[in-house]
């Protein structure tokens, strides 16, 4: 039986090992097919034992003169990367709810992501997106060759993967991979009293922003005075249960 393989990315200080651990323990308790677990990071410290670690493929740019944003996240796309077949990408901020066996099998040859939830011109969400390793290096060449002017103009990675990947895209059926914020919290003032529920299909659910899964827990969304009013949450039962 073949070796899956589910990858992410952490670099610098903003998410600890923690979030990948987590991650890593999502993942293991909702597949059914062997599976590895591989973060690309420039510090393993902290991280479970059944972690694999690799340094983070080169990618070069003068990261300081970018327009700001994970443009680092480009570097899975590597010809470099040493891993085959396909690998399901997992932002370090996405909770793991449910079985993700399907999302190995669904729409194979395709380059499979999210649809954003603020954009309706087909821009794609890459915090949960599935590829086959080694397809697409010219979006790490391409952007090697003018870094600073391609920030600015695709303002964020998951513009720029959208539009310059050859490989055809789908995107994930919405109910398998919801936004916490966007999907599954209850509008004003309905977030007062309720919590957000988990839907049965939900798979994996994404946080974009704030709040973080860690602020979510503690019933906290940070904003300031004047936005508390609306930006409100109640801690749910299930994030504690699948963010462990």
């Amino acid at each position: 039986m073949d070796m899956r393989t589910v990858i992410c990315i952490k670099w610098g200080d903003r998410y600890p090992a923690a979030y990948v651990n987590r991650l890593y323990r999502g993942v293991m308790r909702n597949v059914a097919q062997p599976t590895r677990f591989v973060a690309f990071t420039d510090d393993g410290a902290g991280l479970d034992s059944g972690v694999e670690v690799r340094a983070i493929p080169t990618i070069r740019f003068p990261e300081t003169e970018l327009r700001p944003g994970p443009w680092r996240k480009l570097a899975v796309w590597s010809s470099e990367i040493g891993l085959e077949g396909d690998l399901l990408f997992l932002d370090l901020d996405v909770v793991v709810t449910g079985a993700l066996d399907e999302l190995f099998e669904y729409e194979p040859d395709r380059l499979c992501m999210l649809r954003n939830w603020t954009q309706s011109d087909g821009t794609g969400n890459t915090s949960v997106f599935r590829f086959r390793a080694g397809s697409e290096p010219q979006l790490v060449s391409d952007f090697e060759s003018d870094p600073v002017r391609k920030s600015f103009h695709y303002d964020n990675e998951q513009i720029y993967v959208t539009r310059e990947a050859k490989t055809p895209i789908a995107y994930w059926p919405p109910q398998w991979c919801p936004s916490f914020k966007f999907d599954l919290l209850p509008r004003w003032p309905m977030n007062w009293f309720w919590p957000a529920p988990l839907p049965a299909d939900a798979k994996i659910v994404v946080f974009t922003g704030h709040p973080r899964p860690e602020e979510a827990l503690r019933g906290e969304w940070p904003a300031t005075p004047l936005k508390r009013i609306y930006k409100h949450l109640i801690a749910p039962d299930w994030l504690g249960q699948n963010w462990r």
